[in-house]
Protein backbone atom coordinates (compact mmCIF):
# COMPACT_ATOMS: atom_id res chain seq x y z
CA UNK A 1 0.00 0.00 0.00
CA UNK A 2 1.51 3.38 -1.29
CA UNK A 3 2.42 5.62 1.82
CA UNK A 4 0.10 8.16 3.34
CA UNK A 5 0.44 11.51 2.07
CA UNK A 6 0.80 14.51 4.83
CA UNK A 7 -0.57 18.00 4.96
CA UNK A 8 0.94 20.31 7.06
CA UNK A 9 -1.58 23.09 8.56
CA UNK A 10 0.21 25.80 10.92
CA UNK A 11 -0.82 28.87 12.48
CA UNK A 12 -1.00 30.98 15.30
CA UNK A 13 -4.21 30.83 17.56
CA UNK A 14 -7.57 31.34 16.24
CA UNK A 15 -5.55 31.19 12.50
CA UNK A 16 -8.09 29.55 10.66
CA UNK A 17 -6.67 26.16 10.66
CA UNK A 18 -9.64 24.47 11.26
CA UNK A 19 -11.66 26.20 8.57
CA UNK A 20 -8.92 25.08 6.09
CA UNK A 21 -8.79 21.28 7.09
CA UNK A 22 -12.15 20.91 7.70
CA UNK A 23 -12.99 21.74 4.05
CA UNK A 24 -10.91 19.44 2.65
CA UNK A 25 -11.76 16.57 4.44
CA UNK A 26 -15.09 17.07 3.29
CA UNK A 27 -13.95 16.88 -0.15
CA UNK A 28 -10.96 14.20 0.12
CA UNK A 29 -13.74 11.73 2.25
CA UNK A 30 -13.25 11.73 6.03
CA UNK A 31 -13.02 7.82 6.00
CA UNK A 32 -9.70 8.72 3.84
CA UNK A 33 -8.40 11.39 6.06
CA UNK A 34 -6.39 10.79 9.52
CA UNK A 35 -6.33 14.18 11.23
CA UNK A 36 -4.04 15.41 14.06
CA UNK A 37 -3.50 18.18 15.52
CA UNK A 38 -0.58 18.95 17.65
CA UNK A 39 -2.02 20.70 20.59
CA UNK A 40 -2.30 17.26 22.11
CA UNK A 41 1.40 17.28 22.89
CA UNK A 42 1.06 19.91 25.33
CA UNK A 43 3.50 19.12 28.17
CA UNK A 44 1.36 20.31 31.13
CA UNK A 45 -2.04 21.12 31.52
CA UNK A 46 -4.00 24.51 32.03
CA UNK A 47 -3.81 24.24 35.40
CA UNK A 48 0.38 23.02 35.63
CA UNK A 49 0.93 26.25 32.98
CA UNK A 50 -0.77 28.76 34.90
CA UNK A 51 1.68 27.78 37.67
CA UNK A 52 4.64 27.57 35.66
CA UNK A 53 3.70 30.53 34.12
CA UNK A 54 4.42 29.01 30.21
CA UNK A 55 2.65 29.20 27.36
CA UNK A 56 1.55 26.26 25.18
CA UNK A 57 3.42 28.64 22.33
CA UNK A 58 6.69 27.71 24.00
CA UNK A 59 8.54 24.38 22.95
CA UNK A 60 9.12 23.91 26.19
CA UNK A 61 5.56 23.20 27.07
CA UNK A 62 4.98 20.40 24.47
CA UNK A 63 6.33 17.19 23.59
CA UNK A 64 7.85 17.88 20.57
CA UNK A 65 10.26 14.89 20.43
CA UNK A 66 7.50 12.52 20.52
CA UNK A 67 5.62 14.82 17.97
CA UNK A 68 8.36 14.59 15.30
CA UNK A 69 8.51 10.42 16.33
CA UNK A 70 4.60 10.23 15.38
CA UNK A 71 4.82 12.23 12.45
CA UNK A 72 7.89 9.47 11.46
CA UNK A 73 5.60 6.71 11.83
CA UNK A 74 2.52 7.88 10.37
CA UNK A 75 4.44 8.61 7.52
CA UNK A 76 5.66 5.18 7.19
CA UNK A 77 1.86 3.95 7.34
CA UNK A 78 2.05 2.90 10.91
CA UNK A 79 -0.42 3.54 13.79
CA UNK A 80 0.23 6.03 16.59
CA UNK A 81 -1.12 6.14 20.30
CA UNK A 82 -1.79 9.91 20.42
CA UNK A 83 -1.85 11.88 23.38
CA UNK A 84 -5.48 14.25 23.85
CA UNK A 85 -5.50 16.92 25.47
CA UNK A 86 -9.43 18.58 26.11
CA UNK A 87 -9.47 22.52 25.21
CA UNK A 88 -12.87 23.31 26.93
CA UNK A 89 -11.36 22.52 30.50
CA UNK A 90 -7.64 22.17 30.11
CA UNK A 91 -6.78 18.56 30.87
CA UNK A 92 -5.86 15.77 29.05
CA UNK A 93 -7.93 12.65 28.18
CA UNK A 94 -6.97 9.19 28.13
CA UNK A 95 -4.93 8.60 24.53
CA UNK A 96 -6.36 7.44 21.31
CA UNK A 97 -5.01 4.77 18.80
CA UNK A 98 -5.05 6.39 15.15
CA UNK A 99 -4.66 4.19 11.71
CA UNK A 100 -2.75 6.24 8.81
CA UNK A 101 -5.43 6.93 5.98
CA UNK A 102 -4.76 7.77 2.10
CA UNK A 103 -4.50 11.18 3.77
CA UNK A 104 -2.84 12.83 7.06
CA UNK A 105 -3.99 16.37 7.94
CA UNK A 106 -1.81 17.12 11.10
CA UNK A 107 -2.63 20.89 11.74
CA UNK A 108 -1.73 22.72 14.79
CA UNK A 109 0.88 25.52 16.52
CA UNK A 110 4.54 24.29 16.05
CA UNK A 111 4.39 21.35 13.36
CA UNK A 112 7.34 23.17 11.36
CA UNK A 113 9.10 23.19 15.02
CA UNK A 114 12.24 21.14 13.85
CA UNK A 115 14.08 19.80 10.58
CA UNK A 116 13.00 16.09 11.46
CA UNK A 117 9.33 17.35 11.69
CA UNK A 118 9.64 19.75 8.42
CA UNK A 119 10.90 16.54 6.12
CA UNK A 120 7.65 14.73 7.21
CA UNK A 121 5.64 16.56 5.09
CA UNK A 122 4.36 16.50 1.58
CA UNK A 123 2.57 20.00 1.56
CA UNK A 124 3.26 22.65 3.92
CA UNK A 125 0.77 25.34 4.48
CA UNK A 126 1.11 28.57 6.95
CA UNK A 127 -1.85 30.87 7.81
CA UNK A 128 -0.94 34.25 8.77
CA UNK A 129 -4.15 36.18 8.92
CA UNK A 130 -3.57 40.12 10.01
CA UNK A 131 -3.04 40.52 13.99
CA UNK A 132 -6.33 42.25 14.39
CA UNK A 133 -8.38 39.93 12.89
CA UNK A 134 -6.58 37.04 14.13
CA UNK A 135 -7.94 38.82 17.80
CA UNK A 136 -11.04 39.17 16.73
CA UNK A 137 -11.74 35.43 15.61
CA UNK A 138 -9.99 34.69 18.83
CA UNK A 139 -12.19 36.45 20.99
CA UNK A 140 -15.23 35.35 19.60
CA UNK A 141 -14.09 31.36 19.36
CA UNK A 142 -12.93 31.44 22.94
CA UNK A 143 -16.22 33.14 24.41
CA UNK A 144 -18.47 31.53 23.12
CA UNK A 145 -16.67 27.89 22.84
CA UNK A 146 -14.33 27.82 25.56
CA UNK A 147 -16.04 29.91 28.08
CA UNK A 148 -13.33 32.71 28.53
CA UNK A 149 -14.21 36.33 28.95
CA UNK A 150 -13.34 39.20 26.40
CA UNK A 151 -10.84 40.35 29.39
CA UNK A 152 -9.13 37.08 29.47
CA UNK A 153 -8.62 36.38 25.99
CA UNK A 154 -7.45 39.51 25.22
CA UNK A 155 -5.11 39.26 28.61
CA UNK A 156 -3.64 35.77 27.15
CA UNK A 157 -3.20 37.36 23.86
CA UNK A 158 -0.70 39.97 25.38
CA UNK A 159 0.34 37.46 27.50
CA UNK A 160 1.18 35.13 24.10
CA UNK A 161 2.67 37.71 22.18
CA UNK A 162 6.41 37.49 23.01
CA UNK A 163 6.24 33.51 22.26
CA UNK A 164 3.93 33.98 18.94
CA UNK A 165 6.73 36.72 17.62
CA UNK A 166 9.63 34.06 18.84
CA UNK A 167 8.22 30.41 18.00
CA UNK A 168 5.21 30.63 15.56
CA UNK A 169 5.82 33.28 13.04
CA UNK A 170 9.23 32.16 11.62
CA UNK A 171 7.63 29.44 10.48
CA UNK A 172 6.43 30.96 7.85
CA UNK A 173 9.61 30.59 6.04
CA UNK A 174 9.01 27.37 5.86
CA UNK A 175 6.07 26.83 4.74
CA UNK A 176 5.05 26.46 0.55
CA UNK A 177 2.45 27.93 0.64
CA UNK A 178 1.04 31.04 3.55
CA UNK A 179 -2.01 31.68 3.28
CA UNK A 180 -3.18 35.36 4.19
CA UNK A 181 -7.27 35.94 4.51
CA UNK A 182 -7.63 39.91 5.13
CA UNK A 183 -11.22 41.64 5.09
CA UNK A 184 -12.11 43.23 1.44
CA UNK A 185 -12.23 46.71 0.90
CA UNK A 186 -12.59 49.54 3.99
CA UNK A 187 -12.64 46.47 6.11
CA UNK A 188 -16.34 46.70 6.59
CA UNK A 189 -17.82 43.89 5.04
CA UNK A 190 -17.32 40.04 5.84
CA UNK A 191 -15.97 39.05 3.19
CA UNK A 192 -12.26 37.96 3.01
CA UNK A 193 -10.03 38.81 0.64
CA UNK A 194 -7.34 36.24 -0.16
CA UNK A 195 -3.60 36.60 -0.96
CA UNK A 196 -1.74 33.63 -1.34
CA UNK A 197 2.76 33.02 -1.51
CA UNK A 198 3.25 30.05 -3.74
CA UNK A 199 6.97 29.20 -3.21
CA UNK A 200 8.74 27.39 -5.89
CA UNK A 201 9.75 24.23 -3.81
CA UNK A 202 6.53 22.94 -4.70
CA UNK A 203 5.38 23.26 -8.71
CA UNK A 204 1.65 24.90 -8.82
CA UNK A 205 -0.58 25.87 -11.62
CA UNK A 206 -0.24 28.70 -13.61
CA UNK A 207 -2.33 31.39 -12.45
CA UNK A 208 -1.27 34.07 -14.91
CA UNK A 209 -3.81 33.57 -18.07
CA UNK A 210 -6.59 34.58 -15.17
CA UNK A 211 -5.16 37.62 -14.09
CA UNK A 212 -6.98 41.23 -14.27
CA UNK A 213 -10.64 41.70 -15.11
CA UNK A 214 -10.31 44.52 -13.25
CA UNK A 215 -10.77 45.06 -8.99
CA UNK A 216 -12.86 41.46 -9.27
CA UNK A 217 -10.05 39.54 -10.89
CA UNK A 218 -7.05 37.97 -9.45
CA UNK A 219 -3.69 39.16 -9.57
CA UNK A 220 -0.30 37.61 -10.20
CA UNK A 221 3.05 38.78 -8.77
CA UNK A 222 6.10 36.14 -9.60
CA UNK A 223 8.96 37.05 -7.39
CA UNK A 224 12.59 35.29 -7.54
CA UNK A 225 10.92 31.40 -6.15
CA UNK A 226 7.57 32.57 -5.35
CA UNK A 227 4.57 33.67 -6.55
CA UNK A 228 2.37 36.13 -4.84
CA UNK A 229 -1.45 35.90 -5.92
CA UNK A 230 -4.43 38.15 -4.63
CA UNK A 231 -7.81 36.94 -4.98
CA UNK A 232 -10.80 39.00 -4.26
CA UNK A 233 -13.67 38.00 -1.82
CA UNK A 234 -15.68 39.31 -4.08
CA UNK A 235 -14.51 37.62 -7.28
CA UNK A 236 -17.13 37.17 -9.32
CA UNK A 237 -18.32 33.49 -9.82
CA UNK A 238 -17.97 33.26 -13.33
CA UNK A 239 -14.56 34.27 -13.15
CA UNK A 240 -13.65 32.17 -10.40
CA UNK A 241 -15.58 29.06 -11.90
CA UNK A 242 -13.18 29.17 -15.21
CA UNK A 243 -9.76 29.65 -12.61
CA UNK A 244 -11.73 26.11 -10.83
CA UNK A 245 -12.30 24.54 -14.05
CA UNK A 246 -8.43 25.06 -15.17
CA UNK A 247 -7.11 23.61 -12.33
CA UNK A 248 -9.82 20.65 -12.80
CA UNK A 249 -8.22 20.20 -16.02
CA UNK A 250 -4.82 19.80 -14.09
CA UNK A 251 -6.21 17.07 -12.20
CA UNK A 252 -8.47 14.82 -14.51
CA UNK A 253 -6.82 11.88 -13.24
CA UNK A 254 -8.74 13.40 -9.49
CA UNK A 255 -12.27 13.87 -10.87
CA UNK A 256 -13.42 11.96 -8.39
CA UNK A 257 -12.52 14.62 -5.66
CA UNK A 258 -14.53 17.07 -7.76
CA UNK A 259 -17.19 18.77 -5.43
CA UNK A 260 -19.47 21.46 -5.09
CA UNK A 261 -18.21 21.87 -1.27
CA UNK A 262 -15.20 23.95 -1.73
CA UNK A 263 -15.38 26.97 0.11
CA UNK A 264 -18.01 25.68 2.42
CA UNK A 265 -17.88 27.62 6.02
CA UNK A 266 -20.38 28.31 8.58
CA UNK A 267 -21.74 31.40 10.60
CA UNK A 268 -23.74 29.83 13.47
CA UNK A 269 -25.88 27.73 11.90
CA UNK A 270 -25.92 29.07 8.61
CA UNK A 271 -23.59 27.97 5.63
CA UNK A 272 -21.77 29.88 3.61
CA UNK A 273 -19.41 29.74 0.87
CA UNK A 274 -16.84 31.76 0.08
CA UNK A 275 -15.13 31.63 -3.89
CA UNK A 276 -11.64 33.05 -2.65
CA UNK A 277 -11.65 30.01 -0.34
CA UNK A 278 -12.61 27.64 -2.60
CA UNK A 279 -9.70 28.58 -4.65
CA UNK A 280 -7.45 28.57 -1.71
CA UNK A 281 -8.56 25.04 -1.04
CA UNK A 282 -8.52 23.46 -4.57
CA UNK A 283 -4.82 25.04 -4.70
CA UNK A 284 -3.88 22.84 -1.71
CA UNK A 285 -6.25 19.75 -3.02
CA UNK A 286 -3.70 20.38 -6.18
CA UNK A 287 -0.71 19.74 -4.57
CA UNK A 288 -2.28 16.44 -2.44
CA UNK A 289 -3.99 14.62 -5.44
CA UNK A 290 -0.68 15.42 -7.70
CA UNK A 291 1.49 14.22 -4.57
CA UNK A 292 -0.89 11.01 -4.06
CA UNK A 293 -0.92 10.09 -7.77
CA UNK A 294 3.03 10.19 -8.09
CA UNK A 295 3.56 7.87 -5.11
CA UNK A 296 1.01 5.62 -6.42
CA UNK A 297 3.10 5.53 -9.66
CA UNK A 298 5.83 4.36 -7.82
CA UNK A 299 7.43 7.62 -7.45
CA UNK A 300 7.70 10.89 -5.14
CA UNK A 301 5.76 13.73 -4.41
CA UNK A 302 7.53 16.70 -5.68
CA UNK A 303 9.27 17.90 -2.08
CA UNK A 304 10.19 14.71 -0.69
CA UNK A 305 11.44 13.48 -4.30
CA UNK A 306 14.04 16.17 -4.08
CA UNK A 307 18.05 15.08 -3.42
CA UNK A 308 18.48 15.07 0.45
CA UNK A 309 21.44 16.61 1.52
CA UNK A 310 24.22 14.24 2.44
CA UNK A 311 25.13 13.34 5.97
CA UNK A 312 28.51 13.67 7.29
CA UNK A 313 28.65 10.15 6.82
CA UNK A 314 27.45 10.08 3.63
CA UNK A 315 29.91 12.72 2.51
CA UNK A 316 32.98 11.06 4.05
CA UNK A 317 32.24 7.78 2.49
CA UNK A 318 31.91 10.19 -0.84
CA UNK A 319 35.06 11.26 -0.63
CA UNK A 320 37.10 8.11 0.35
CA UNK A 321 35.34 7.23 -3.16
CA UNK A 322 36.46 9.39 -5.24
CA UNK A 323 39.75 9.30 -3.45
CA UNK A 324 40.02 5.70 -4.12
CA UNK A 325 39.20 6.26 -7.79
CA UNK A 326 41.66 8.74 -8.30
CA UNK A 327 44.20 6.23 -7.03
CA UNK A 328 42.62 3.34 -9.77
CA UNK A 329 42.76 6.30 -12.72
CA UNK A 330 46.72 7.06 -11.76
CA UNK A 331 47.82 3.54 -11.64
CA UNK A 332 46.44 3.01 -14.83
CA UNK A 333 47.68 5.99 -16.13
CA UNK A 334 51.33 4.15 -14.96
CA UNK A 335 50.59 0.79 -16.50
CA UNK A 336 49.69 2.39 -20.02
CA UNK A 337 52.70 4.34 -20.50
CA UNK A 338 54.55 4.03 -23.78
CA UNK A 339 57.11 0.81 -23.08
CA UNK A 340 60.11 2.43 -25.36
CA UNK A 341 59.71 5.98 -22.90
CA UNK A 342 60.27 3.29 -20.41
CA UNK A 343 63.10 1.73 -21.94
CA UNK A 344 64.65 4.70 -22.72
CA UNK A 345 64.63 6.08 -19.39
CA UNK A 346 66.28 2.76 -17.79
CA UNK A 347 69.29 3.51 -20.47
CA UNK A 348 69.61 6.77 -19.26
CA UNK A 349 70.08 5.31 -15.92
CA UNK A 350 72.39 2.72 -17.25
Amino acid sequence: MPRPIILGVVGDSAAGKTTITRGLVRILGAEKVTHVCTDDYHRYDRKQRAELDITPLDPDCNYIDVMAQHLRHLRRGEPILKPVYNHHDGTFGPPVYIAPNDFTVVEGLLGYHTNDMRECYDVRVYLAPPEELRRKWKVSRDTSRRGYTTDKVLSELDRREPDSAAYIRPQEQDADIVISFTPAGDGGSEVLDAELVLRAELPHPDLSPFEGNGSKGIQVDDRENECHVGIPGDIEPERAAEIEEAIWERLHFATHLRSQRLGEYTIGNDLQRSESLALVQLLILYQLATAKAAIALGGESARTGEKQAPTNSQQQHEEEQQEKDRHLREGEAESEKDPEDEGAKEGATA
